[in-house]
């Protein structure tokens, strides 16, 4: 077999479709590109999201600001003055979920310094602000911080 032998298969290509040939061929005239108008003429068409010179949707809309960061961690958060009804000495992540302060464990928690604390408390969270620190250590207590993956 030689190159000027090959050949494509047959039915594999078709003749190209010649437009502009009088209104017998059904593609005379227009061409099929409708009437007038930017799309009808040579050259390429405009942007899929032209419209017109008009401003676009996107510029139209208020500019998007800022970002979001996505490692971003969310904290239950428990206050001080919650924990001054606390019968037993430990608190706890399952603890504060047994008495209903937080409502699931996957959310690490943190305690902040809202209202006032005189019980010794021995508080195990992810979290602690530093006033609330102070009131827990104040009031006999001690704060150990837990890892927010165990």
């Amino acid at each position: 077999m030689k190159l000027h032998d090959l050949k494509p298969a047959p039915g594999s290509t078709r003749k190209s479709k010649r437009v502009g040939r009088g209104h017998g061929s059904g593609k005379g005239k227009t061409s099929g590109k409708g009437m007038m108008g930017q799309k009808a003429r040579s050259g390429p068409n405009p942007y899929p999201h032209f419209e017109g010179g008009q401003n676009p949707l996107v510029r139209r809309m208020p500019y998007k600001r800022g970002f979001t960061n996505r490692f971003r961690v969310e904290y239950t958060v428990v206050n001080v003055g919650d924990l001054i009804e606390w019968n037993n000495g430990d608190v706890t992540p399952e603890a504060l979920r047994e008495v209903g302060l937080i409502k699931n464990l996957k959310q690490p928690i943190k305690v902040l310094g809202d209202g006032d604390l005189n019980v010794a408390l021995k508080v195990r969270v992810h979290k602690v602000s530093a006033s609330a620190r102070q009131k827990i250590e104040a009031a006999g207590g001690s704060v150990e911080l837990i890892d927010a993956a165990a």
